[in-house]
């Protein structure tokens, strides 16, 4: 039996980032946004621009070549398919990258 355990609980830095008052006030009636997790997102992308990826992941161009490496022909792909693979996709990469897996 595999249980998932929520991992957003694990203790970070902090760090204190100064703004605008227009681009608070706006992000103040945001309350559905998580600018902390907008934030961590945006830094560690820039840094994998800069370093390379921390952990494996792909641009698009990166993904097209890999596809088009494996002799996967995109276009003959119906289009219901290919929505319900992205769908499981996002659903199995949030479950990854939000969870850890406790025995």
């Amino acid at each position: 039996m595999i249980i998932y355990v929520n991992s957003q609980f694990t203790l970070m830095p902090n760090i204190t980032l100064s703004l605008p008052e227009e681009v608070y006030r706006k992000m103040k009636r945001r309350t559905d946004v998580k600018w902390s997790e907008v934030a961590r997102r945006a830094i560690v992308e820039r840094l994998e621009r800069l370093e390379g990826p921390v952990a494996f992941r792909a641009s698009t161009s990166d993904l097209r070549d890999m596809i088009v490496e494996s002799g996967v022909e995109l276009e003959k792909i119906p289009v219901e398919d290919a929505i319900r693979y992205y769908r499981k996709t996002k659903e199995l990469e949030w479950k990854r990258t939000s969870t850890i897996q406790a025995n």
